[in-house]
């Protein structure tokens, strides 16, 4: 699903997002990425978004090259890749319904085909009945989860959640683990950058610790569709 061969990414201002790795991403894998502020985790996400470009080496996903990509392609290619984020990003005028749909209407989805899965994603959170709420009156958990249905409205392969925990009370932080848990489950590929130590441990997941740009142990191995530990 997600390979890379000798990648690393170094700033013009010459900070190290990622030194030389290589490594592989098995499809359905549920895979945290951990370490400090600044540690190398939001660039090793932002290279398999291609939100940056590496410095040297070949980041292969799909079984594609994504530096082969042109640039017409590039937003096709992040349809593949839902994304949640630490601090929401909704839109705060539109309906959780709204916010929901938005992630199909960029992407071209007719009518029909948004009211049929938007549905479909807002259950799978649990939100079916806050439809027609808007973000702000909802729960930060609750909001994190509209986000995290935004997210997999398309059925995208492969969902990346960058700190996705960070804004929210630890009972809310389990929900929207358990939850996560539970789209991989799906089969989809899940990657997390975290720092809730307590919560990584507590999952029998592969974990990538990273520290200054290098990746200091990956307990790769054994731990596609491991259990959830509460």
């Amino acid at each position: 699903m997600i390979d890379l061969k000798q990648v690393s990414k170094i700033y013009s201002n010459g900070a190290i997002g990622l030194r030389t790795t290589s490594l592989h991403i098995q499809k359905g894998e549920f895979v945290f990425v951990t370490g400090s502020s600044g540690s190398g985790k939001s660039s090793f996400l932002k290279l398999i978004m291609k939100e940056i470009e590496p410095t040297t080496g070949i980041i292969t996903i799909n079984g594609r090259n994504i530096e082969n990509l042109a640039h017409r392609q590039i937003p096709y290619y992040r349809r593949e890749i839902g994304v949640v984020f630490q601090d929401f990003r909704l839109l705060y005028n539109k309906t959780v319904f709204d916010n929901v749909a938005f992630a199909m209407r960029v992407v071209g989805a007719r009518k029909k085909q948004i009211r049929y899965q938007v549905p479909l994603a807002l259950a799978l959170v649990g939100l079916s009945k806050k439809a027609n709420c808007f973000p702000d009156e909802l729960s930060g958990g609750e909001q994190q989860r509209v986000a995290i249905a935004r997210a997999i409205v398309n059925n995208s392969p492969i969902l990346v959640a960058d700190e996705p925990t960070g804004n929210l009370d630890l009972s809310n932080a389990w929900t929207i683990m358990k939850l996560l848990v539970d789209i991989n489950n799906k089969g989809v590929t899940v990657l997390v950058a975290s720092h809730e130590n307590d919560i990584v441990t507590s999952l029998n997941k592969r974990i990538l610790r990273i520290q200054d740009g290098t990746i200091i142990s990956d307990n790769a191995s054994n731990n596609i569709g491991g259990n959830f530990y509460a």
